[in-house]
């Protein structure tokens, strides 16, 4: 599920403080900051879509993510491929590569990494 630039903003804040109530969240926000009700309605929207729970303590909410951020992210990314690359991560590459205009030096050490990242990951299994 996508989430709004407004909702997506307040998911980083949560991501970032793993908790807090509406003021918390609210204060996080350059000035000028939204108002009060603005933030409450979004939490409870994110609330309703299931990705933020809370815990009452007095006559108060403190609110937290259930869903993480690495989650969130990996489903964006995936959808992204899918979307708009025919769900070939190659062609991802291969269009930051050009739009970045990587050099060769550059393609080589990200394939490096990615080698490494790999052999790390089939370790661990």
């Amino acid at each position: 599920m996508r989430l709004t630039r407004a909702e997506e903003q307040i998911m980083q804040i949560l991501w970032d403080m793993e908790k807090g109530i509406v003021k918390d969240i609210r204060n996080r926000f350059n000035d000028p900051k939204p108002a009060r009700n603005t933030v409450s309605t979004v939490v409870r929207i994110l609330e309703r879509k299931g990705f933020v729970g809370h815990k009452p303590r007095g006559n108060t909410h403190i609110y937290h993510p259930l869903v993480s951020k690495n989650d969130y992210s990996k489903s964006q990314l995936f959808g992204l491929i899918e979307n708009y690359f025919d769900n070939s991560f190659p062609a991802l590459a291969s269009f930051f590569a050009r739009e970045k205009d990587l050099s060769m030096k550059e393609l080589e050490s990200l394939l490096k990494d990615t080698r490494k990242s790999l052999t790390k990951g089939k370790k661990k299994k």
